[in-house]
């Protein structure tokens, strides 16, 4: 049964923003409320290391989202400080560093059927301006890619949520050590993944 879809694990980080503005108990309600269990949580003050690590995960992942930055200015209009990706993408990972270290962070596991699109769904789009009202970055801040440019700094979107099974993999064992996860039931889950609804009437 470990290969079950309801048994799909991925991350969640509330980054130091979603804890300054006191957004720590909306952002758990709204995942919990799906049916999704959280394993594990904590509270921790990340290094620039464990930051640096857990995006360097994916040996390629600078020069990626230098790519994606650099598409992302000339979509907007604006010329790029760089046309190099990987100059571009160090940047962007040396901003991230010093924002995901300005205070605590909550790093969770949440488990569920489809975990990862689920917690990306109700996370919304990177950018919250633009994203869709009902998601977490859509109804709790306002920040935008032309505030972030000007300012210099990366977009503060209160949350990361791993885009992938495979990153949720990595991430998670980045995180946390199989100690810290809890195995437990939730009486919900019956009503979510009992095949008959036998324990209903019971």
């Amino acid at each position: 049964m470990e290969n079950h879809p309801k048994k799909e694990q991925t991350l969640v980080i509330i980054k130091p923003d979603g804890i300054q503005r006191t957004l720590i108990g909306e952002i758990i309600k709204k995942y919990e409320r799906t049916g999704l269990k959280l394993r594990a949580m904590k509270m921790i003050q990340a290094t620039e290391e464990k930051v640096e690590q857990h995006y360097l995960i994916d040996p390629e992942w600078v020069e990626k989202v230098g790519e994606k930055s650099i598409a992302s200015y000339e979509k907007r209009g604006v010329e790029p400080p760089s046309r190099d990706k990987k100059s571009v993408g160090q940047k962007v990972l040396d901003g991230l560093k010093k924002y995901m270290t300005s205070g605590p962070v909550i790093a969770m596991i949440w488990e569920g059927n489809q975990a990862v699109g689920v917690v990306r769904k109700i996370t919304g789009g990177t950018e919250p301006l633009s994203s869709d009202v009902g998601t977490i970055r859509g109804d709790f801040t306002i920040d935008s890619y032309q505030m972030a440019d000007v300012d210099e700094r990366p977009i503060r979107n209160l949350i990361h949520s791993s885009g992938s099974l495979d990153d949720a993999k990595a991430e998670i064992a980045h995180w946390f050590t199989k100690e810290e996860i809890f195995d437990y039931s939730l009486i919900a889950e019956e009503i979510l993944y009992d095949v008959n609804l036998d324990g209903i009437a019971e």
